[in-house]
């Protein structure tokens, strides 16, 4: 389906809108489960995932409503963008507010939400138990005393994980744009461990592996990653999220990358380490039983089985070689935007007893981080009907420059 606005033609056939549908109704059904009248839906993938919004719009605040009683979902947002709503989206102009630029860093003492309360009233929720995304990145402490202010008989509740619940198992469609964005990083790995050398600046390996991620494939490409290339080098890869700087690769540098393809907004994360020289036999080792713990992991995922129990067999792996790792080592993930790609709902680790589905989606990433050096090797994997299966195809081993 294409959509004009205006001068501007935009696809909105990421997905049709049967899709949108189902996930709203499985967003409603949660809702009458949990005895709330309504949700505002301040995440943006959550945005994205019940409406197809997608504009980098999410430094000012916005929000999708959903209620129980109105059949699709209320877009609530910077009029600026309202035309964006309506290029990335199916709703009609009367499911898109928009809110006038004077309650953005207003002088006026506006805010956002008294619009966005207004549109709860008018949805006739006002008095009714809301939930609200009270953790997400984006709705701030500020977006919650306003409501309060605005709606006193209404009854906020915590509802930070209730989409993200939702979208956890993956339909046909989600799991092609997630296996297209690994392509994309395996062509972004490829490029950046071939671009890392002593003396080659730290910024000119990053260079080429955003080059990668932007031009994708000879089939598709790729958009903006929600997290950026972490490339902590030298003596800082025992400190897993840093970026790139200035300084030159030096000999005896090892280096951790750690990136994703992006594809219509859903991830494939990938991790790998290289060394500048020849790898001590330390890291080597350590890389060896890294390998051997990922690959007992994911012998032991298939539908059934637990998260925590698919922590277990990486963390008996390791400790036959005196290694412990205190840290989860994975989690749900797939649609996102920044600061993260990851779900926050799931999570690979001790006592998460999270019962493993068919279509769910986990980046595995269990580093190995000390005060001497780290280790990252990551896959991103599909929960199948008899096991599980790594999006990428990238040799999982230490490589050296």
């Amino acid at each position: 389906m294409i959509l004009s606005v205006g001068s501007v033609t935009m696809s909105r056939n990421v997905f049709d809108e049967r899709e949108y549908e189902r996930r709203v109704d499985r967003t409603k059904e949660r809702l009458r489960e949990e005895n709330l009248d309504a949700i505002v839906v301040a995440d943006p993938a959550n945005m994205n995932y019940l409406t197809g919004y997608d504009g980098w719009s999410f430094y000012v605040h916005q929000a999708v409503i959903v209620t129980v009683e109105r059949d699709d979902p209320v877009w609530v947002g910077r009029e600026m963008d309202a035309n964006g709503a309506r290029a990335t989206t199916a709703l009609e102009d009367d499911s898109i507010r928009s809110y006038s630029d004077d309650h953005v860093h207003s002088p006026y003492d506006l805010h956002p939400m008294d619009y966005v309360a207004g549109v709860l009233e008018e949805l006739e929720v006002a008095d009714g138990r809301i939930g609200l995304e009270m953790d997400a990145s984006y709705f701030t402490a500020k977006s919650y005393t306003r409501l309060q202010e605005n709606l006193p008989e209404a009854d906020f509740e915590d509802a930070t994980l209730l989409v993200g619940w939702v979208r956890i198992k993956k339909s046909e469609r989600e799991l092609e744009y997630m296996r297209e964005a690994a392509r994309i990083s395996e062509n972004a790995m490829r490029a950046g461990l071939d671009a890392i050398e002593a003396g080659v600046l730290e910024y000119e390996a990053a260079a080429a592996i955003y080059e990668q991620l932007v031009r994708g494939t000879e089939e598709y490409g790729g958009d903006y990653p929600s997290i950026v290339p972490l490339m902590p080098s030298g003596d800082h890869t025992g400190t897993p999220h840093l970026t790139w700087t200035d300084r030159e690769f030096e000999d005896g540098d090892p280096v951790i990358i750690e990136l994703s393809g992006c594809r219509h907004r859903y991830h494939s994360p990938l991790a790998r380490t290289t060394f500048v020289g020849d790898p001590p036999e330390e890291l080597q080792r350590t890389a060896d039983i890294v390998v051997e713990g990922i690959e007992a992991a994911l012998d032991v995922v298939e539908p059934g089985v637990t998260c925590e129990r698919v922590e277990k067999a990486w963390r008996e792996t390791i400790a036959q070689y005196g290694l412990e790792k205190e840290d989860r080592i994975g989690y749900s993930m797939g649609l996102g935007y920044p600061p993260d790609w990851g779900e926050h709902t799931a999570s690979i680790r001790p006592g998460d007893e999270t019962v493993l589905e068919e279509n769910m989606t986990f980046h595995m990433i269990p580093g190995i981080w000390t005060d001497e050096i780290g280790m990252e090797i990551s896959e991103t994997f599909r929960v199948t009907s008899t096991g599980a299966e790594p999006l990428a195809d990238f040799p999982r081993r230490l490589f050296t420059a």
